[in-house]
């Protein structure tokens, strides 16, 4: 099975083999390949989709599976003990987390997480002010919060990730560059044009289809860009908690 190389990198200097691991928000499953490929013992898929869920189920070959368990879940409350896992993944996860479920997101993260566990959070940076993508993601944004009150995405400074993670507990290891800058192909360009015509799509027409011409007009003017940067926070707890 195919690993991104962004995942590779991020896993390097971690010490997957043998850990039980979570990856939080299991998309379609890189990271969890990536681990069990890393030797990681057993691997907990966490996703609140049911269909990224069964697209990680269906990667996993015979062997794969028997160290995986995939669970459909709201990773603010997970079906997991304390002290369940050793090392946490969070790969391209905190951009669809709004700033107001930030706080129960990484106190859930640091509950299930052992003494002496290991942390790698990767994600973007805010786009800079030049970059057409910036123009679509405010589009997707103001679509969604007309439609349901809350941002579709949010990028969130690699410096606040950090200070977010210290701040429960979590000691600061490294930061990495994976992308610089980052290859926003058309695929990816049309995904968030998708984005912003799923929100429209429950708006009155008069407030729609303004947000469905700007769509149409951005698609045509971006084509793809590189732009941005996406970086690699490494943390791990001590291995006694400290009071």
């Amino acid at each position: 099975m195919d690993v991104p190389t962004t995942v590779k990198t991020a896993l390097a200097d971690q010490p997957v083999e043998g850990a039980v691991c979570l990856e939080a928000g299991a998309g379609v499953g890189n990271t969890t390949c990536g681990l069990l490929d890393a030797g990681a013992r057993h691997v907990f898929a966490v996703t609140n989709d049911a269909d990224h869920a069964r697209l990680v189920r269906d990667r996993l070959d015979a062997e794969q599976s028997t160290r995986t368990t995939v669970l459909r879940a709201d990773i603010r409350a997970l079906p997991l003990p304390d002290d369940a896992v050793e090392l946490v993944t969070a790969h391209g996860l905190l951009n669809v987390v709004p700033a107001s479920s930030l706080g129960s997101l990484v106190g859930e993260l640091r509950r299930v997480a052992a003494p002496g566990s290991r942390l790698v959070v990767d994600d973007y940076e805010p786009l800079p002010d030049d970059a057409a993508m910036r123009e679509l993601v405010s589009l997707a944004n103001a679509a969604r919060e007309l439609a349901d009150g809350r941002p579709a995405l949010t990028f969130y400074a690699a410096e606040t990730v950090r200070d977010l993670f210290v701040g429960r507990g979590w000691h600061f290891d490294r930061r990495r560059t994976l992308l610089d800058p980052v290859p926003w192909t058309r695929h990816h360009v049309l995904v968030h044009a998708n984005m912003v015509r799923d929100a429209a799509d429950s708006l009155p027409d008069e407030f729609a289809d303004p947000f469905r011409r700007e769509t149409t007009r951005l698609v045509h003017d971006i084509g793809s860009e590189s732009a941005g940067e996406m970086y690699s926070l490494a943390f791990r707890l001590p291995e006694q908690t400290e009071p």
